[in-house]
């Protein structure tokens, strides 16, 4: 097991920041973050993979930046200028195990892929953190 560990989030208006950080224990290929408001199936925000290459989603590109801390092997979310429409559960996930590809983000059907043509979910989650951003 790869238990994932995540802290931050909270409550904020409109314009604030919030820092997210997840914490693993063990071997990942590849980690991300994924929120979800409610009555709205999980999405991808942001993702980073062992050689340090990022992808972040496009509506949120500008204002969230990953990035990831190899020493402590911890994942951090620093979340800028804050909307409403970014208020959702938040969710660190990693993939423990991988190929010779490049994680994507790509979530649907209920699950939430690191590579969607292989069928390769992402297998370790934490346990969500609540982003809420008043207007």
């Amino acid at each position: 097991e790869v238990p994932l560990v995540e802290s931050g989030g909270g409550s904020v208006q409109a314009g604030g920041s919030l820092r997210l950080s997840c914490r693993a224990t063990g071997y990942t290929f590849c980690m991300g973050w994924f929120r979800q408001a409610p009555g709205k199936e999980r999405e991808g925000v942001a993702l980073v993979d062992n050689d340090g290459r990022t992808n972040t989603s496009t509506s949120v590109k500008g204002r969230f930046t990953i990035s990831k801390d190899n020493a402590k092997n911890t994942l951090y979310l620093q979340m800028n200028n804050l909307k409403p429409e970014d208020t959702g559960m938040y969710y660190c996930a990693a993939l423990v195990g991988g190929g010779n590809w490049v994680c994507e983000l790509y979530c649907g059907g209920g699950d939430c892929y690191a590579n969607f043509p292989l069928g390769v979910r992402y297998n370790r989650w934490g346990q969500g953190t609540q982003v809420t951003v008043s207007s």
